[in-house]
C-alpha cells in the first residue's frame, strides 16, 4: 500500500525546501539569473507561458516533478486517454479528450474504446449533424413556424451546460453575425428569462435546451416558461420549429415536442464542466458557425497532444498544476486569481471557477479517507483592468498569499491602436509590481509615518499566459490547458476530479422543500432556522395575494 501523501519522501523533501524558499525573494532570483525568463518560459502552439515570476528555483521544479512522478500522474494520464474508468465513484470513463480527437494527415483519428466499443464513430456522426443543423439555421433554410429566419438563439441550461458555452460564445463574439444574437439562461428567477424574451421576436427565436436527463429542475422550469411563450404567441404546433435539445432523454424531449432531428446526444463519460467541446457547444456553433467550433476543437486537441506527450519539465498543464500545489500546500495560499486582460475573456474566471472548485473541492480521497491537505483553492477573478481598481489592493498588500494567472492576447481581433498598448502595459506592470514590490529604502523622500503604508512586500507569484490572438484555436488550447492542470492536481491530491456529489444534497433538500413553499404540502420536521425561513416566505405570499 502506498504511503499517505504527506508521508512520502517527495512531500517531505518539498516541505524542507519550502522552509528554505520562505526567506528567498524573487527580486534576488532575477538579479542572480539574467536568463531566468528564457529558462522559465514555454511555448506550445499559439500559447506562451511565462512562469519565471514564481518563488521557485531549478531545485523546486526538480522536487515538484519528482512528486508528480511518485503520485502516478503519467499512469493516470495514460489511463484517461485510453478510456479507463478513472471516475471510480460513478464507474465511468473520463473522455472529454475524445470529443476533439482529430485526424493526423490523411489517417483517421485513433479509436477510443469504452467497454470494448470505439466511441469515435458516434462523436463524428454527432459533429456531422451539428454542422448540418447549424448551417440550416444560419443560412435560413431552417426557419421558425411562420417562415421567419432565426435571429435569436436562447440557450437554457445550468452549470456546465451554461457556464462553458456562455464563456466561449462571449470570447468568440467577434466571430458572430450582427443579425443573429445569442443569450444564456440559467437562473430560475424568472427575471433573467423575462429580460431576454423582451428583446426577442417569438417567430424568430430558437431555444436550445441543454440537460442530460431533461429533468434538471432549474433548466426545465425555464424551458416550460419558454415553451408557454412560444405556444401562446405562435400556437402549440410551433414548438417543433423553435426548440432544439442536447439530452439523452429522448422520451422527455419527444413529450416536450422537440423532433428527433433537433436532439443531440451527450455521453456519461463527459462531465458537465468538461462538456463545451460536445453538443453542449450547440449555441456556440449556431452563433459563431461550425468552422469556428471546429477550430476550437483543433486547439483543444493540440493541447491534449502536448499534455499527453511532453516531458513534465516542458509540459504546460503539469507545470501550472505543480505550481498550484506548491503554493496551496507549502505556503498556505487559500485562493487563486484568474485575471484576463482582454474584454472577450471576462467570463474566463467563472468557467475556471466551476472547473477547478467542482473538480477538486473534495473532502475525501479516492480511497474514502479524509484528505490530508488543502486541495482545490478558492478561484476568483475578473477583467484585469477593472480588478486593478478593486481587489488588487489585497493582492499587493494583503497578508494572504494569492497566486495569480494573467492572461492576454498579443494581437487584437480589430486593428491595433494605443488602447492595446495601455492594456498590455498594465498587465505586464502588475506582474512586475507583484514580484518586485517596493522597499522602504526606495521611499527616502517620504515621511516615516507614511512609509509603512507605501511599502509593497512583493514576492507575490504570477503566471502570464499569452495568446497569439484570441481566435478559436488559441481559445481551445486555453480551455484544455486548465482542464489538464486540474486533472494533474487531482491525481497528486488523490481525489476524484470527475464527480460532484457535493452539489446533490442541496438539490435533494430543495426538492423536498418545494411542495411546502408552493402551499401544496405541510412542511415536515426541519431545523428551526429552515422552518422559520419557510414560514417567512409563506407569510409574504399570503400578504401579496
Amino acid at each position: 500500500m502506498s504511503a499517505p501523501l504527506t508521508q512520502t519522501a517527495e512531500w517531505q523533501a518539498l516541505k524542507a525546501h519550502a522552509e528554505v524558499m520562505a526567506g528567498v525573494h524573487m527580486r534576488d532570483l532575477f538579479a542572480e539569473a539574467p536568463g531566468r525568463f528564457s529558462a522559465l518560459s514555454l511555448r506550445d502552439g499559439q500559447l506562451f507561458l511565462d512562469y519565471s515570476k514564481n518563488r521557485i528555483t531549478s531545485e523546486t521544479l526538480k522536487l515538484l516533478m519528482a512528486l508528480a512522478a511518485a503520485r502516478g500522474v503519467d499512469t493516470v494520464r495514460r489511463q484517461m486517454f485510453a478510456g479507463a474508468k478513472i471516475n471510480s465513484t460513478e464507474n465511468r470513463a473520463v473522455l472529454h479528450v475524445a470529443l476533439r480527437n482529430r485526424s493526423v494527415g490523411a489517417a483517421p483519428p485513433p479509436p477510443v474504446m469504452v467497454d470494448g466499443v470505439d466511441v469515435m464513430p458516434d462523436i463524428h456522426h454527432t459533429l456531422k449533424r451539428l454542422r448540418e443543423f447549424s448551417e440550416r439555421v444560419r443560412n435560413g433554410t431552417w426557419t421558425g413556424s411562420t417562415g421567419k429566419k432565426i435571429k435569436h438563439i436562447v440557450n437554457i441550461g445550468i452549470g456546465g451546460s451554461h457556464l462553458g458555452p456562455m464563456f466561449v460564445a462571449d470570447a468568440l463574439k467577434d466571430y458572430q453575425r450582427d443579425d443573429l444574437s445569442v443569450a444564456f439562461i440559467s437562473n430560475p428567477d424568472r427575471t433573467q428569462l423575462d429580460d431576454v424574451l423582451k428583446t426577442c421576436d417569438p417567430a424568430a427565436t430558437l431555444f436550445t435546451i441543454s440537460s442530460k436527463t431533461f429533468t434538471t429542475a432549474e433548466t426545465m422550469a425555464n424551458a416550460a416558461i419558454a415553451r408557454e411563450w412560444i405556444a401562446d404567441s405562435l400556437g402549440e404546433q410551433a414548438i417543433a420549429r423553435h426548440f432544439a435539445a442536447v439530452s439523452t432523454n429522448h422520451h422527455g424531449t419527444t413529450e416536450f415536442g422537440i423532433p428527433a432531428e433537433s436532439v443531440f446526444p451527450m455521453w456519461d463519460w463527459v462531465g458537465g464542466r468538461y462538456s463545451v467541446c460536445s453538443a453542449i457547444g450547440l449555441p456556440v456553433i449556431l452563433a459563431c458557425g461550425f468552422d469556428a467550433f471546429d477550430q476550437l476543437l483543433a486547439g483543444a486537441h493540440a493541447m491534449d497532444r502536448h499534455f499527453e506527450s511532453a516531458p513534465f519539465e516542458y509540459n504546460m498543464p503539469v507545470i501550472l498544476a505543480l505550481l498550484g500545489v506548491w503554493y496551496a500546500n507549502f505556503f498556505d495560499a487559500p485562493a487563486m486569481a484568474i485575471l484576463p486582460y482582454d474584454h472577450r475573456l471576462k467570463l474566463l474566471h467563472a468557467h475556471i471557477q466551476q472547473l477547478d472548485m467542482e473538480s477538486n473541492g473534495k473532502g475525501v480521497t479516492l480511497s474514502g479517507t479524509p484528505v490530508e491537505v488543502s486541495d482545490g483553492p478558492v478561484i476568483f477573478g475578473g477583467g484585469g483592468s477593472d480588478s486593478q481598481h478593486s481587489f488588487f489592493q489585497l493582492l499587493h498588500q494583503g497578508p494572504r498569499l494569492v497566486p495569480c494567472d494573467f492572461i492576454a492576447a498579443l494581437k487584437p481581433h480589430h486593428d491595433a491602436d494605443e488602447s492595446r498598448d495601455l492594456l498590455l502595459a498594465n498587465c505586464f506592470a502588475q506582474t512586475e509590481a507583484l514580484m518586485k514590490g517596493r522597499a522602504a529604502s526606495e521611499l527616502s523622500h517620504m515621511s516615516e509615518s507614511l512609509k509603512p503604508h507605501r511599502v509593497f512586500p512583493g514576492n507575490k507569484p504570477t503566471n502570464t499566459i499569452l495568446l497569439d490572438s484570441l481566435n478559436p484555436f488559441a481559445l481551445g488550447q486555453l480551455i484544455a490547458l486548465y482542464e489538464h492542470k486540474v486533472f494533474v492536481q487531482g491525481v497528486i491530491w488523490g481525489v476524484n476530479s470527475f464527480d460532484q456529489w457535493g452539489v446533490e444534497l442541496g438539490k435533494e433538500l430543495a426538492k423536498s422543500l418545494q411542495p411546502a413553499l408552493a402551499g401544496e404540502a405541510v412542511l415536515g420536521p426541519r431545523d428551526s432556522s429552515t422552518a422559520g425561513l419557510v414560514a417567512a416566505y409563506l407569510e409574504a405570499k399570503r400578504q401579496s395575494v
